[in-house]
C-alpha cells in the first residue's frame, strides 16, 4: 500500500530511494545538456550527409532501446522508416543477446546502437555485420567499453554516454530517467543532421529548459497538493492505470509511463491510443475492474483488508481542447463506468518540448509511486 505520508517527506524519499531515481529524474535537464555536448564533441553537428537513410535500425538491449527507438520512430514519421532490431538469445541477460541485420540491408541503411551497457558481445557482432554490409554505424555507450572499441575500429561514429557518479552505484534500471535522454539525445542530434526529424541545438536546450522546469514543479520539496507527479501517484495507489493518449508525441510517453510503472514499482498497466482505446477498453471498465464492480467493498476493513483493484484512466494529451479530439468521449465512457479519470496535458511549446514535459512528469510519478510503495 501506497505510504502517503512519505510523499511530503523529502527526507524520507531520499532514504527510500536506494538506486538515486528521483536525482536521475531532476536532473534530466543537466543530462540533456551533457549529452548534447557529447555529441558535439564527436562530431556529430559536422557531418554532412549526402541525404535521408533509405531505413534506420536500432539495436540495444531492453526498455531504454525500446523506447529510443519508440521516440525516433515517432518523431521521424513516415520520412524514413525506424525499425528496432529485436534481440534474440536463450536469456534476457545482456551477454546472451544476439542482434542479425534483415538481408535488405546495405550501405544505404543506418544502424544505431542505444545502450547503457557497452559489454553486449551481440552488439560487437551486429558491428561487424554492418562493416562487411557497408552500414554507416553510429553507437551511443559507456566510454570504454568494448563497444566503443568495435565501433571506432569499424570506421563508425561513437559517442560516449552521458553519465552521472551515482549510475556506478546500483545497477541501472532500463526505464531510468537518466538513461534515456542520455541515449535519446546525441541520436536526436544525429537525425537532425541527415534530415529525418528537426532537433537541432537551440531546440535541444529547450528541452532540457523544459525538463528543469518540471523538476522545479514536480521535485520532492513541492507538496503533493500542488504536485502534479505526486498527485498521480497517490491517485494510482492500488489502482490498475488505463493510460489513453491523444496526440502523436503522447503514444510514445504513454507507452514508457506504462514500462517504467512495471518495472520501477511492480505496478501493471494498459495502455492504447486514441480513439481506438474507446473500443479496446471498453470491456475491460465495464467488467470486474470498474469502480462500482465490487459492491461488498463499502464493507471492507480498512486496516486488516487490502483494497480492491479498480481501473483509472490516465489520459496524456498533447493537443490543445480546440482541436479534434476524442477526450470528451473518453471522459464520458470513463465516468459511465464510475472510473476515475486523471489527466495530463503539457504548456505549449515545440513538438520535443511538449514530449519532454509529458515524459517527466510520468517519470517523477513512477518514481514515487515506487518510492511509497516499496516494503519497509
Amino acid at each position: 500500500m501506497l505510504d502517503e505520508s512519505l510523499l511530503d517527506s523529502p527526507e524520507g524519499l531520499a532514504e527510500a530511494d536506494h538506486r538515486a531515481l528521483l536525482r536521475g529524474t531532476a536532473e534530466a535537464g543537466a543530462r540533456v545538456r551533457t549529452a548534447a555536448r557529447h555529441a558535439a564533441e564527436a562530431g556529430v553537428g559536422d557531418l554532412k550527409p549526402d541525404g535521408r537513410p533509405r531505413a534506420v535500425l536500432i539495436a540495444g538491449p531492453g526498455a531504454a532501446a525500446t523506447q529510443t527507438a519508440d521516440l525516433l520512430g515517432t518523431l521521424a514519421g513516415a520520412g524514413s522508416p525506424v525499425t528496432r532490431l529485436a534481440p534474440t538469445g536463450v536469456a534476457p541477460a545482456a551477454g546472451a543477446l544476439r542482434w542479425e541485420l534483415p538481408g535488405w540491408t546495405g550501405s544505404v541503411d543506418l544502424l544505431l546502437m542505444a545502450t547503457p551497457d557497452g559489454t553486449e558481445p551481440g552488439l560487437s557482432l551486429l558491428t561487424e555485420q554492418a562493416y562487411r554490409r557497408g552500414l554507416t554505424v553510429v553507437a551511443v555507450a559507456p566510454a570504454g567499453t568494448p563497444l566503443a572499441e568495435s565501433v571506432s575500429g569499424s570506421r563508425g561514429l561513437f559517442v560516449p554516454m552521458a553519465t552521472a557518479p551515482y549510475d556506478h552505484d546500483e545497477p541501472l534500471a532500463a526505464s531510468a530517467p537518466g538513461v534515456l535522454w542520455a541515449l535519446l539525445t546525441p541520436l536526436l542530434a544525429l537525425l537532425d543532421r541527415t534530415g529525418l526529424l528537426t532537433a537541432p541545438p537551440d531546440a535541444l536546450e529547450k528541452v532540457a529548459d523544459r525538463l528543469d522546469a518540471v523538476a522545479e514543479r514536480c521535485g520532492p520539496a513541492v507538496a503533493t497538493y500542488s504536485n502534479a507527479a505526486k498527485t498521480l501517484a497517490a491517485e494510482l495507489a492500488d489502482a490498475l492505470p488505463v493510460v489513453w493518449t491523444e496526440g502523436v508525441s503522447a503514444g510514445p510517453a504513454g507507452r514508457r509511463f506504462a514500462a517504467a510503472l512495471a518495472e520501477l514499482s511492480g505496478t501493471p498497466a494498459v495502455v492504447a491510443e486514441l480513439p481506438e482505446a474507446l473500443a479496446a477498453h471498453s470491456a475491460l471498465l465495464a467488467g470486474p475492474l470498474a469502480a462500482r464492480a465490487d459492491p461488498d467493498d463499502f464493507f471492507r476493513d480498512r486496516v486488516e483488508e487490502a483494497p480492491a483493484l479498480h481501473a483509472r484512466v490516465v489520459l496524456l494529451r498533447d493537443r490543445p481542447l480546440g482541436g479534434l479530439t476524442a477526450a470528451p468521449a473518453a471522459r464520458e465512457l470513463a465516468l459511465t463506468h464510475d472510473t476515475p479519470v486523471s489527466e495530463l496535458e503539457p504548456e505549449e511549446g515545440g513538438e520535443l518540448e511538449t514530449l519532454a514535459e509529458l515524459i517527466a512528469v510520468t517519470d517523477f510519478a513512477a518514481v514515487y509511486l515506487a518510492l511509497a510503495s516499496a516494503p519497509r
